[in-house]
């Protein structure tokens, strides 16, 4: 019966290694990675790898300015320079403003002598009096009209030289039947100066003119023909009219 038994035993049983085969050592490193505390400690050592990269990493791209090479240091020290040149240009122009307010030529008497000349007819003023009104009021035919600017003339009644009141730009040069010949200057400060009533006319359109220059000579129109030798000379300040007598110096 042993015997039989012994004969049907299955062959599974029998030693999985053969006798004489060698055995296979378990690695050193399974034996580690076996361990449970290997793979979170490898865990950690890797994090703290990355974050030491990371520190270095932020460190260097913050380095002092010392090591910042010359000519990028130059060139980061530039900006403030410019400020200070900027105050600097700012302080100039304005030094140059108030020269220029300073130097602003004034309107001067459209004549080339005002001492020899006197104010024959006023500027219409609505502001003024009622007998300012009336001694303003420029009477052609039968008809009564404002006096747009103030009339110059001799107490001889000689003709005399009309002169610009302001350097600028000869804007108009006409011969109209009723007034003469009309010279018109735009100047600077949105003002335009007017001349009427006059003869020989020395300038032409678009010629650039000085302050006391010679324009043409007071003559006679048929307007304000009881004038006799005279000139008509207007004021506009930004398109409206103003009184010359406002802005001219005062008249000895």
């Amino acid at each position: 019966m042993n015997e039989q038994n012994n004969k049907k035993k299955p062959h599974e049983e029998s030693p999985k290694i053969a006798m004489g085969e060698p055995v296979v050592p378990v690695s050193a490193w399974k034996k580690v990675l076996s361990k449970r505390w290997v793979y979170p400690a490898a865990y950690m050592a890797a994090a703290a790898i990355i974050l030491t990269l990371v520190w270095v990493y932020q460190d260097a791209s913050h380095k002092p300015m010392d090591s910042t090479p010359a000519s990028v240091t130059n060139s980061m020290e530039q900006p403030g320079e410019d400020l200070l040149g900027q105050d600097a240009a700012k302080e100039n122009g304005k030094d140059k403003a108030a020269e220029t307010v300073a130097t602003a030529e004034d309107l001067a008497w459209p004549v080339a002598n005002a001492a020899e000349v006197s104010v024959v007819k006023p500027f219409y003023d609505n502001e003024a009096s009622a007998e300012d009104h009336e001694a303003a009021l420029v009477q052609y035919n039968d008809t009564f009209i404002a006096n747009t600017g103030i009339d110059l003339a001799r107490k001889d009644n000689q003709a005399f030289e009309v002169t610009a009141a302001m350097g600028g730009k000869v804007t108009r040069v006409e011969e109209v039947p009723l007034l003469g010949f009309v010279v018109e200057i735009t100047h600077a400060n949105n003002l335009k100066t007017v001349y009427e009533s006059l003869t020989d006319v020395k300038v032409k359109k678009d010629a650039e003119i000085k302050q006391g220059d010679l324009i043409a000579t007071a003559g006679r129109n048929e307007m304000e023909k009881d004038l006799g030798n005279h000139v008509h000379f207007a004021v506009y300040e930004n398109g409206e009219l103003i009184n010359p007598a406002n802005v001219l110096p005062k008249h000895e």
